[in-house]
């Protein structure tokens, strides 16, 4: 009976330290595996600073080409997509919203993917969708913009020289996009600056 009582005493003992050992190890556990899912939905990096932006040519859903000429002196949200893509499909309103709310210095462009004109115009009717879209139905400029996964978005400074490639959903109407494009407005203003040759002393 000594030795039950010992045991059942040792016992009672350690299961409020065996539980606070479980519950760290759970913490931890959720930590690793489900934060990083929730937090890191997009991978941001520069784009290669003697990398010249591909040039641009595509048509939108109504017939109008748009070329790399339209991108000079904005700041351009270039957004390559398709429909069949949750996450492009879940980060579409913020794309339309940052449309709505920009002024002429800024151009939304979405880029949709190797589908029928028919079907991304349906999803753009069904969705409210006005900003502009134009079609890579040979993922022409997939290529050329090296996008591998979508979606991809690449920000391209007034001056026509790409700054960052962002793969994964955004929320474009929040905080955090809005510092990116201040930022690649002031380097852009920076880098044209010191480009400009000083002016000559008489």
């Amino acid at each position: 009976m000594r030795m039950n009582a010992r045991s059942q005493d040792l016992q009672a003992k350690a299961q409020p330290v065996l539980g606070l050992f479980l519950g760290v190890l759970l913490a931890l556990f959720v930590t690793g595996f489900v934060a990083p899912n929730a937090w890191a939905q997009f991978e941001k990096t520069r784009w290669p600073a003697r990398v010249p932006t591909p040039a641009f040519t595509a048509v939108d859903l109504n017939g109008r080409t748009w070329t790399s000429a339209d991108f000079a002196g904005k700041v351009v949200v270039l957004n390559f997509w398709a429909t069949w893509c949750p996450p492009c499909k879940e980060e579409m309103p913020s794309l339309q919203t940052l449309h709505d709310i920009s002024d002429s210095h800024t151009l939304v462009l979405a880029v949709n993917v190797n589908e029928p004109a028919a079907r991304v115009a349906r999803y753009a009717q069904s969705t409210g969708l006005s900003l502009p879209i134009v079609l890579d139905p040979k993922s022409e400029m997939v290529r050329r913009f090296g996008v591998t996964a979508f979606p991809t978005t690449v920000l391209i400074g007034s001056d026509g020289q790409a700054r960052w490639r962002i793969v994964g959903d955004v929320d474009w109407s929040g905080a955090q996009a809005n510092s990116w494009l201040a930022d690649v407005r002031q380097n852009t203003s920076a880098a044209n600056a010191a480009a400009k040759p000083a002016p000559r002393k008489p």
